[in-house]
């Protein structure tokens, strides 16, 4: 069973890998055995990271790219490409939920940040680095997206919308991009990271889950590993919720 997720030989890229849910991933799969790419809007950040998964032995490349600019995709894509030669797993974990009182309230410019970081960057990344994929024959995607999706809220209808978004684009990369390229979702719920340090000890005390709190940033790693690996085989286009709660 040791091997079951062995990633040996595979180069990932990670979104917003400098922290939260995406640093638990990257260091699980260097953990595993891949090379990776850290990808942040801040290099500082990355580069720390990296110096984390070379001392585990493994490969790793620092690359400053805000994913919600359009034009700055490209870069990421080349760069990644040009030193490892290929990407065999993408995960489109960066994200950003800012709110406003209410709707009226906000602004065109948090509207455009909200749905370019969360929905626009993971659409162009997959668009490019999924026709790469299905050219050399394999690959596997995964998207990172929120029960925000799923669960209406007067809160976040700009986030929870852009992840809606992210929900549905997985299903049509997945026919998109199928046979050769598997495309799947984590759906996450409430976690404990440095991002929700304002709500997350009341959100854990009173966490509605069965599991009766939320979730710890390392429990995102055995779902990403799996969906990324070839024990995935016949998973596509699947959803899945990580949030401890009963439907």
């Amino acid at each position: 069973m040791s091997d079951y997720f062995d990633m040996t030989g595979k180069v990932v890229l990670v979104t917003g890998g400098s922290r939260g849910l995406g640093y638990e991933m990257v260091k699980a799969f260097a953990a595993s055995g891949a090379d990776v790419i850290i990808a942040s809007r801040k290099i500082e950040p990355c580069e720390a990271v990296a110096e984390e998964v070379r001392a585990m032995g493994r490969k790793a490349l620092p690359v400053a790219c805000h994913v919600g600019q359009w034009d700055a995709i490209p870069g990421l894509v080349d760069a990644a490409y040009e030193a490892f030669g290929k990407v065999d797993v993408l995960v489109n974990n960066a994200g950003i939920a800012p709110t406003a009182p209410r709707s009226s309230e906000v602004t065109e410019d948090l509207f455009d940040k909200t749905v370019g970081v969360n929905f626009k960057g993971p659409f162009r990344l997959s668009a490019l680095v999924g026709e790469r994929m299905y050219e050399a024959g394999s690959g596997a995607i995964i998207n990172v997206s929120s029960t925000a999706a799923i669960a209406p809220s007067k809160t976040y209808p700009v986030y929870a919308g852009a992840k809606a978004a992210l929900n549905i684009m997985t299903q049509d990369h997945a026919m998109e991009f199928g046979p050769k390229v598997r495309v799947n979702c984590i759906m996450c719920g409430p976690f404990w990271t440095d991002i929700a340090k304002s709500w997350r000890e009341a959100a854990d005390k009173n966490s509605p889950a069965a599991i009766k709190r939320i979730g710890r940033p390392e429990e995102i790693a055995t779902t990403a590993l799996y969906l990324a690996s070839d024990r995935s085989s016949f998973t596509t286009g699947a959803i899945i919720r990580l949030d401890g709660l009963v439907p």
